[in-house]
């Protein structure tokens, strides 16, 4: 495939059905112009490369990862993936609300008293994995399949999942006093313009401190946790149908064209595609 080809590539595509609220699918067929930034989400994320090879990172781990691998992102991770040296890469993922999740976890015998059981690996070329993760992809796209059968099929999935792979309780990530502050007042004024100077009066931090720490603790600097808040909220307003120029606004971009811009860079598709 040219240059060419690619940047006339399908756009991605993503799938969400009303009736199964608490899952959402993503396909991408040529990823060599997709470079995603640093970011996480409130939900866990799993998916199969189907397709070359690219670069993966997760927290403080690096590796390259291709055709056959599963990924496994826990709600929290911080991670990016890029093409490899400009090479075709394709990929699904599935996005599962973590509530219903650690739920099902709880259903199946794990500790209630802890909320979300976490899954200690990042990547597997379980080639069982592989194939129950794609079935279940191709499940859920499936115009002529009804709701039971999808709802079904995401159930034995995950079930499976929780036996085939060990967990762990996930706790929040540990850090000062003075740094979560410093996060907690991002997540709350993430929609207007917020200086470095404001985080740190209300951590009471100095800026070379928070810094040098912040990135240690969160894996993004400031600005990018500050991006990845904006994002992953704008996400769920568009999902309910909201105007892009309204989300754009709410979510303090400076216009419209700002916020496509970094809306793509976080989910390698457009505000108006990911409405759609």
């Amino acid at each position: 495939m040219s240059q060419s080809d690619s940047l006339n590539a399908p756009p991605p595509r993503f799938w969400r059905d009303d009736g199964l609220p608490f899952i959402e699918a993503q396909a991408v067929q040529d990823g060599r112009q997709v470079c995603y930034g640093r970011h996480s989400h409130e939900i866990f994320s799993i998916g199969s490369i189907m397709a070359g090879h690219s670069h993966y990172f997760h927290e403080k781990k690096r590796q390259q990862i291709s055709a056959g691998t599963v990924v496994l992102m826990n709600p929290g991770d911080v991670h990016a993936c890029s093409a490899l040296d400009k090479q075709p890469w394709g990929y699904r993922m599935l996005y599962v609300d973590t509530a219903w999740l650690a739920r099902l976890q709880h259903e199946s015998g794990l500790d209630p008293n802890v909320d979300f059981h976490g899954f200690s690996i990042i990547s597997t070329p379980s080639p069982a994995l592989f194939a129950g993760l794609n079935q279940l992809y191709d499940v859920l796209i499936d115009p002529d399949a009804d709701n039971l059968l999808k709802h079904s099929a995401a159930l034995s999935f995950f079930l499976d999942l929780q036996h085939t792979l060990a967990v762990t309780p996930t706790g929040p990530r540990t850090s000062s006093q003075k740094l979560q502050r410093a996060a907690d007042y991002i997540n709350d004024n993430f929609s207007r313009a917020i200086k470095l100077e404001d985080i740190c009066k209300a951590a009471n931090l100095s800026e070379s401190y928070l810094i040098r720490s912040f990135e240690h603790v969160y894996r993004m600097t400031p600005h990018a946790y500050l991006l990845n808040r904006r994002i992953q909220y704008a996400r769920e307003q568009l999902k309910r149908g909201r105007l892009i120029a309204d989300v754009a606004l709410e979510t303090g971009f400076a216009d419209q064209a700002h916020f496509q811009r970094t809306f793509k860079k976080y989910l390698a598709i457009t505000p108006g595609q990911y409405r759609q």
